[in-house]
């Protein structure tokens, strides 16, 4: 009842009408910020955080609530309708969204996108509200053999899922573990696949690899397709920004899937969302061909639910971890936490004691910007899909130029954008041989921590192998693996053998 009635107290703060504006113009900007390829929801948060410099330090974190959810539903929409996801995390729903969008249903896909945020969002915080000491507890349960499962899981359970053949699933795994591993190594100082370019030696940027794959590999593709016989110059885009009854009872499930799996990822510090979106993604594609008219591939708006769902409720357990023990669990995260730190706040175990009054008020503008973002942006659904009615020449030149501004504005180097180049020449090799994007991004972003998780592990065991599944939860994780693998393969044989009937 305590945490109730301080939530009741920090809603009669948030609700004022001066700290609604700033939730209102934080979620604007965020949303803004967010879709410009390259940039995302943590540049959203970077990019603004010298604006709040002249506010006082409960309206400036108020508005950083708006931009926080704002930047995560602009990395969506730059995802589905330009197939160029503003951070890793919007990865996942790419996917299908972007499907949708090609076939006309941009402002579904956007609308389901809204709604799951909204989900994940709300169910998450409500928990952080309640139970933020659990979950807090559950974080520290993880070491560093049970990240190395975690990562594995990942990793095998992407690439048996998410392509219709397990050589090409393994095939795109290892291209993205390659390019994981490119940089100086940590503990020797060796440089690998550097060709002994300075640039190289901090290896790849994700945003680089990420806008190189998605963003570029999508314009040479279709470049290499227009003028031919099924080309169209104009995408059709029906204005419908809301669910019918029949679409909105198939994405509630994976709505609350995907939230189940968001939620306990939110206080582990494994880079942030990338994991559970692309977990919910392969889930509701495992059950998808279970069903009699499977839609993955086509445009499946569960394949946007589930992981839009999980994201921002991952978002939402991590606001909970960054306040309760001061632990960024994500590079958005990270940078709030010097949001916190300027005005002489620091996040932990003492915070509600010393400054309740600022954090209960900014729980509760998390629940107000969530629904604020909701009403914003259901409306300007269709006017976003506007987007895909410019001619495709001038659409896909405008996303090569803003992708390499995004790309450029990471470090201003030369280097990154010739990567960009041959990455995005990569890109569309994988997709004229229908190689899956999927595992090469899972592999860029959770590789490094696969790599000194499992050597962190062995150096504390003095090299004994065994302590990789001395643990229960590593030991669930595996089996867990080892049910997904054996799933897909007899679901595989199943559907040749009924083909071959």
């Amino acid at each position: 009842m305590d945490a109730l009635s301080n939530l009741l107290d920090g809603f009669g703060t948030a609700l004022t009408p001066m700290n609604i504006v700033w939730v209102v113009v934080g979620a604007l900007l965020g949303t803004a910020v967010g879709v410009l390829p390259g940039l995302g929801s943590a540049m959203a948060v970077a990019l603004l955080l010298p604006v709040t410099f002249t506010l006082e330090p409960t309206s400036a974190l108020i508005m950083f609530a708006g931009v926080y959810f704002g930047g995560l539903f602009g990395d969506s929409i730059s995802g589905i309708l330009m197939n160029t996801p503003g951070n890793s995390t919007a990865i996942a729903g790419t996917f299908e969204g972007h499907r949708m969008a090609k076939n006309g249903r941009a402002p579904q896909a956007l609308a389901t996108s809204a709604i799951g945020a909204f989900i994940g969002g709300i169910i998450a915080t409500t928990l952080v509200v309640f139970f933020a000491p659990t979950l807090a507890d559950l974080a520290t349960n993880f070491g560093p053999a049970e990240y190395f499962a975690l990562a594995v899981f990942a990793f095998i359970a992407t690439s048996a899922v998410v392509s219709d053949s397990v050589l090409k699933g393994l095939s795109a795994l290892l291209i993205g573990l390659t390019l994981a591993v490119i940089g100086i190594d940590g503990p020797s100082g060796a440089s690998r696949f550097t060709f002994e370019v300075p640039a190289l030696f901090d290896g790849i940027s994700v945003v680089v690899i990420t806008v190189a794959m998605l963003a570029l590999g999508e314009v040479i593709f279709i470049a290499s397709k227009i003028g031919k016989p099924d080309d169209t110059t104009l995408i059709p885009s029906k204005g419908r920004p809301f669910l019918s009854k029949a679409e909105f009872r198939e994405a509630m499930p994976a709505w609350l899937r995907g939230t189940a799996f968001g939620v306990p990822f939110g206080v582990i510090p494994a880079g942030g969302a990338e994991v559970p979106s692309f977990l919910a993604y392969g889930t509701e594609r495992r059950l998808d061909r279970r069903s009699k008219n499977p839609m993955f591939g086509k445009g499946a708006i569960r394949g946007v639910a589930g992981p839009e769902a999980a994201g921002n409720s991952t978002a939402g357990t991590a606001m909970g971890a960054l306040l309760a023990l001061g632990l960024p669990t994500s590079a958005t995260a990270a940078i709030l936490l010097a949001a916190f730190q300027q005005y002489g706040i620091q996040p932990g175990p003492l915070l509600f004691e010393r400054n309740g009054e600022v954090v209960w008020a900014l729980l509760a503008s998390l629940f107000v910007g969530m629904v604020v973002l909701l009403i914003l942006n259901l409306p300007f659904a269709p006017l976003w899909a506007q987007l895909l009615k410019i001619p495709k020449n001038y659409l896909y030149a405008g996303i090569t130029v803003f992708a390499s501004l995004g790309v450029y504005a990471v470090s201003a180097s030369i280097v990154d954008l010739i990567a960009m180049l041959g990455l995005g020449i990569i890109g569309f090799m994988l997709r004229r041989f229908g190689i899956p994007l999927a595992p090469v991004l899972i592999a860029v972003i959770l590789g490094p921590l696969a790599e000194d998780s499992l050597r962190r592990a062995l150096a504390v065991s003095e090299g004994d192998v065994s302590v990789l599944v001395g643990s229960g939860i590593t030991v669930v994780l595996y089996t867990l693996m080892v049910i997904a693998v054996v799933i897909s393969i007899v679901t595989k044989v199943r559907s040749r053998a009924k083909v071959d009937f």
